[in-house]
């Protein structure tokens, strides 16, 4: 079962999702890949089982998972609802997501470093790119390994 953590952070509370669910899942692991382009013959043997802790956490003692609520992040294949799993042992590097707590919010965007200027890209349209200054109240939170989602809403 997915347990969930509520520490708080200043006045808010955010929510942590516990890995301990995932320590004893194994789930199949089929030999063959399959095709995104023009179909391939199946192959009817497992090559083994994948246990998902370890092959979604590299650090487990810095990793968390956090659920995204809202849209800035869409065109990234971030949607409203995914759950992100979150190395805070990874240093934040232009073009990588990062989760960042900036001026009492967390939030999630594409960090970007132009001339020496750090900003915080969505990856929507709709919303405008964020200057990081020295008047701001922003620290990089974790670098996003992994995104979770469903394909479509079931």
């Amino acid at each position: 079962m997915c347990t969930a953590k509520v520490i708080p952070i200043s006045s808010h509370a955010l929510e942590l999702f516990d890995f301990d669910f995932l320590d004893h899942v194994q789930l199949p692991l089929y030999a063959s890949y399959v095709s995104a382009g023009f179909p391939s013959p199946a192959d009817d043997y497992l090559e083994d089982k994948i246990d998902l802790s370890k092959y979604l956490v590299q650090n487990p003692t810095s990793t968390f998972m956090m659920r995204v609520k809202g849209s800035s992040m869409q065109d990234a294949n971030i949607n409203d609802g995914d759950i992100l799993v979150i190395d805070r042992s990874l240093k934040a590097a232009d073009g990588l997501p990062v989760v960042c707590f900036l001026d009492g919010e967390f939030t999630v965007k594409t960090f970007r470093k132009i001339e020496g200027r750090a900003f915080l890209y969505p990856a929507n349209p709709a919303y405008q790119p964020i200057e990081v200054t020295e008047e701001m109240d922003m620290r990089v939170w974790g670098v996003v390994v992994w995104v979770l989602h469903k394909p479509v809403k079931l």
